[in-house]
């Protein structure tokens, strides 16, 4: 199985800088993507963007050009880089990662709001 485990999320006011951590442990070498998604109060889970193991990445168009992902394979960790942040850019952000190819792992979450 695979764990993970998400940190960095806070309260940052609009305009402002927050990079997220995700922290993979378990059976690392069968990861083939990893990435985040959101959930608003009210609002269904969304997709904000990945990293492939080829090292391809694909973003959630609100978030081109403002979020960056990232991974650092020695600490088996993936970050997203979220500039220039907008009140709607609030929600709890999930870690997410595919595994053996079907599997899916989750982490528990971690807020970030975006308030003045």
């Amino acid at each position: 199985q695979v764990q993970l485990v998400e940190s960095g999320g806070g309260l940052v006011q609009p305009g402002g800088s927050l990079r997220l951590s995700c922290a993979a442990s378990g059976i690392i070498s069968s990861i083939g993507s990893m990435g985040w998604y959101r959930q608003a109060p009210g609002k269904e889970r969304e997709f904000v963007a990945r990293w492939r193991s080829l090292g391809s990445t694909n973003y959630a168009d609100s978030v081109k050009g403002r979020f960056t992902i990232s991974r650092d394979n020695a600490k088996s960790t993936v970050y997203l880089q979220m500039n220039n942040l907008k009140p709607e850019d609030t929600a709890v952000y999930y870690c997410h990662a595919i595994y053996r190819n079907v599997l899916n792992a989750w982490g528990q979450g971690t807020q970030v709001t975006v308030s003045s």
